[in-house]
């Protein structure tokens, strides 16, 4: 039955492609074969940060911690509210286009993987929604990011990460009230399964860093012997 359903699925995608093709999610201008949620115009002007090979970077910096150590840390894109590709984040988040999170993933990884940015990563992990939360989007875009970036790595995506309660959109607060928002929310799940890891957090932005310190806190609290990455599609305020 699965064999059959994914035949069909195969026969009568490119039929819809046609009567109603995709199109760039800037531009608006129809994609063509090998293009992906952006035309190559827009994918080439996208504001790229470069950081997949910067051993240590502004990320890090927002992300230091007593408790915790980060190895690995990157972004795809400067996020710069309100130009059009903030637009594409937001549209994936707020508009019911989770499958813009998995595309956006698969970009992502696409280009880390090139510099070898996923080599000893174990698992990805989504920085948690409350199951409420979660219950009235549909969906949680930084588990579908992570699946676009397993699609590409094989690298398998574990929820192993729960936010124990519910807490505000972290959109227009400070510095201050975003670490309050988050503070001691993230509890780990399979503590045994996590021992001797090297684990990813994957998000959609990382503005303050305070939602991936308190998630990686978490982990380093809850599990003796870890070793944690971060990645995220956009970062914004990059010295």
């Amino acid at each position: 039955m699965g064999e059959r359903l994914k035949s069909l699925k195969e026969w009568i995608d490119p039929l819809l492609s046609v009567i109603f093709p995709d199109v760039c999610e800037i531009c608006g201008s129809t994609l063509v074969p090998g293009e992906m949620l952006l035309c190559s115009h827009c994918l080439h002007a996208m504001p790229r940060l470069n950081l997949f090979t910067n051993k240590f970077n502004d990320i890090h910096h927002r992300l230091f911690s007593t408790h915790s150590h980060i190895d690995k840390a990157a972004a795809l894109y400067a996020y710069h509210r309100h130009d059009e590709y903030a637009e594409v984040i937001l549209t994936m988040k707020y508009r019911n286009r989770p499958d813009i999170g998995e595309k956006l993933g698969m970009m992502l990884a696409r280009e880390a993987d090139q510099y070898g940015f996923f080599n000893g990563v174990d698992m990805l992990l989504p920085v948690p929604m409350h199951w409420w939360k979660k219950l009235r989007r549909g969906y949680n875009q930084s588990e579908e990011i992570a699946r676009g970036i397993s699609k590409v790595t094989g690298i398998p995506v574990r929820n192993y990460l729960k936010a124990a309660r519910k807490h505000g959109t972290q959109t227009h607060r400070t510095a201050k009230m975003r670490w309050e928002n988050t503070k001691g929310i993230y509890s780990v799940r399979k503590t045994d399964l996590l021992e001797g890891k090297h684990v990813m957090l994957i998000d959609d932005v990382i503005t303050t860093g305070s939602t991936l310190l308190h998630c990686s806190e978490a982990l380093a609290k809850s599990v003796s012997n870890i070793n944690i990455s971060v990645c995220t599609v956009a970062a914004t305020h990059l010295n």
